[in-house]
């Protein structure tokens, strides 16, 4: 397939800005085994499990990447921080008039600085001396929203790009799908006797770069930390023992399953994933995907097709567009299940 396959229109008015006021008040497209569409609320999710399924969730929380700044000879600088390093050094995107040398200082707001150590390919390591970057981000950091979403972040952004359940600093993106649960759909859902799990996967900037080339086999899949703990991996079998689905909350959690499978079964993993889900790819662990809708010629478009079918999802998302579904980060959800080999 090329790239050009996974282009869709979408008019501006549908990219959702800003968020609901309430989480679980989305709207949710519900995709059958055979491609049949239901239009239905996110709460309705509760409807759509089973007792025994397992949903799996990714814990990663997102950082306040995005610094502002100038160099010590006045040019300005933005900074978004890709990934934490240490307490102290992180990688990061920097944007400035004229590329910073190794040596040179970046003073931020409120009196932080850092320094520039080098390059990492397109990457800068920064080093903030003395300071927990984390504190420095807590500071003067702001929300890292996508480039699509086109204004300032806000404060309500801090709470509303964040899921509920987040523990594991460290991400750039949200993991979108997870913005839809507040606490009381989540406590509904365990009422149901359906297992909640957890991965980890730091979701980077990258996530949101669409493919270049038009075989996507030329892609060059950007990397991302990621965990499966011990306690991920039992759950998944329990939940094989009894017959139930493992559902994934998001691609980052699909990604995360698919990269730590070995020899047909889930196993402890830690570590990086480049892994590039695409149509033609074999599903070994998830069953059921609740994701958000994505960029035209993206990965995630890509890895949804691959899940559930080419034409299937293709076909759901001209429906979305019809039916005025809200796009992206903050925007509607889709339910779906593994198409058949």
């Amino acid at each position: 397939m090329r790239t050009s396959d996974f282009h869709y229109e979408l008019p501006k008015e549908l990219i959702a800005s800003h968020p609901l006021p309430e989480r679980a008040a989305s709207r949710l497209l519900v995709m059958g085994p055979t491609g049949m569409l239901e239009d239905r609320k996110f709460y309705d999710l509760i409807s759509l499990l089973r007792p025994g399924d397992l949903l799996v969730f990714n814990d990663t929380k997102v950082i306040p990447a995005r610094m502002y700044g100038h160099k010590e000879t006045g040019g300005k600088v933005e900074v978004l921080v890709e990934r934490l390093l240490k307490d102290d050094l992180v990688l990061a995107h920097v944007r400035a008039s004229k590329s910073p040398k190794p040596g040179a200082v970046i003073v931020l707001e409120r009196g932080y600085s850092c320094l520039v150590e080098g390059r990492q390919g397109d990457l800068y390591v920064l080093r903030f001396s003395g300071e927990r970057i984390l504190d420095v981000l807590e500071q003067v950091g702001h929300m890292p929203l996508p480039p699509y979403i086109d204004r300032s972040d806000t404060k309500v952004d801090r709470e509303r790009y964040q899921t509920v359940y987040a523990q594991k600093p460290g991400a750039v993106a949200a993991p979108t799908a997870g913005l839809h649960f507040d606490d009381l759909i989540l406590s509904r859902i365990r009422e149901l006797n359906v297992e909640t799990a957890f991965v980890t996967l730091h979701v980077g900037a990258g996530t949101f770069q669409p493919l270049r080339v038009e075989d996507p086999g030329e892609h060059r899949m950007h990397s991302e930390w990621f965990e499966v703990t011990e306690s991920t991996v039992e759950a998944v079998e329990r939940t094989r023992r009894r017959g139930g689905r493992i559902v994934a909350v998001g691609t980052t959690a699909v990604r995360s399953l698919e990269s730590a499978v070995r020899n047909g079964r889930l196993t402890v993993c830690r570590g990086e994933t480049d892994l590039f889900i695409r149509p033609g790819f074999r599903f070994q662990c998830v069953d059921a995907l609740v994701t958000n809708f994505h960029l035209p010629t993206s990965t995630l478009l890509m890895l949804v097709c691959a899940f559930a079918g080419y034409e299937p999802v293709m076909t759901a998302y001209r429906h979305a567009v019809r039916e005025k579904y809200r796009f992206f980060s903050y925007g509607d959800a889709m339910f779906l299940h593994r198409a058949e080999r």
